[in-house]
């Protein structure tokens, strides 16, 4: 067997030691972050496997979607302009269609509600108060009530020849104003519900939602400090009442599945009824 010099190492390649180099420098500067932290924790008289109890919630916190942790709570104005626009709607309804004579007198008071509610806070949403809860429930309530009298109305002019003598462009004009206000009211009724209300959503106490954004599924697709707000729910009313279905929003709960339906079948009463009126009377 034959027995030579050895033979020389291949020169290293330098992109390798530069790749070497920085991970023996990372982990020098672990090393120096770890004997600061245990410093740290020493004069503060904490071992690290006691810190890391302590914290534990808040880490794991941290690892959590914004929609299903702590957050700052979404801002006041989105809804605030919208309920402002559906009590303003109210105001085109004609009088005969009307809950309370003067036609004046319901949006009056819901003008008013609103306004202690703007007042009260007016700016964002993070912190459970039943009264404001219970005042927010109350405009929705007065929305839907005024709107489901002024719908059966227009449904029982239409059904019994009362309003034979309306013009097509009243019918569709009075008709999409009911359909607009049940879609915000019912957009109202969702925001209100999913997981507590919006005050709940922001102290993140209910982990399980009611209803299942896209967003939710596919976290990468979103920012990542997404959460739903009132304008998704209220794009969610919008979707369902024009398509009479769920589209791209999922409900979860069976309360939120009834709710669904309910909207449903108020808008196709009303875009049955106007729309196959209008269309009679302009042939």
């Amino acid at each position: 067997m034959r027995h030579g010099p050895p033979e020389e190492a291949a020169p290293a390649d330098p992109g390798t030691a530069h790749v070497v180099e920085g991970i023996r420098s990372l982990h020098d500067r672990i090393g120096d972050l770890e004997r600061l932290v245990s410093q740290r924790l020493e004069a503060e008289g904490k071992r690290p496997a006691e810190w890391l109890h302590e914290h534990a919630g808040v880490l794991h916190q941290a690892q959590l979607p914004a929609w299903r942790r702590p957050t700052s709570g979404e801002p006041r104005w989105q809804v605030a302009l919208v309920t402002a626009i559906a009590i303003g709607l109210q105001t085109a309804v004609p009088g005969r269609l009307v809950l309370v004579h003067p036609a004046w007198v319901l949006p009056a008071v819901q003008g008013l509600l609103f306004v202690a509610l703007l007042l009260a806070n007016p700016h964002r949403i993070n912190k459970k108060n039943p009264k404001l809860r219970m005042l927010g429930l109350t405009i929705a309530a007065l929305l839907s009530l005024a709107n489901g009298y002024s719908l059966a109305r227009l449904a029982g002019g239409i059904v019994d020849g009362t309003l034979a003598k309306t013009s097509a462009g009243s019918l569709l004009i009075t008709g999409s104003v009911v359909w607009l206000t049940n879609v915000i009211a019912f957009a109202l009724w969702y925001w209100e519900f999913d997981r507590g209300g919006p005050a709940e959503r922001a102290l993140g106490t209910h982990p399980y939602p009611d209803f299942q954004f896209v967003q939710m599924v596919t976290p990468e697709m979103a920012p990542p400090h997404w959460e739903p707000a009132f304008t998704d729910y209220l794009y969610l009313a919008f979707t369902n009442a024009a398509a009479f279905s769920p589209t791209d929003v999922m409900p979860l709960s069976r309360w939120a599945k009834m709710l669904m339906t309910l909207q449903s079948v108020i808008s196709i009463i009303t875009v049955a009824l106007v729309v196959a009126r209008a269309v009679n009377i302009l042939q």
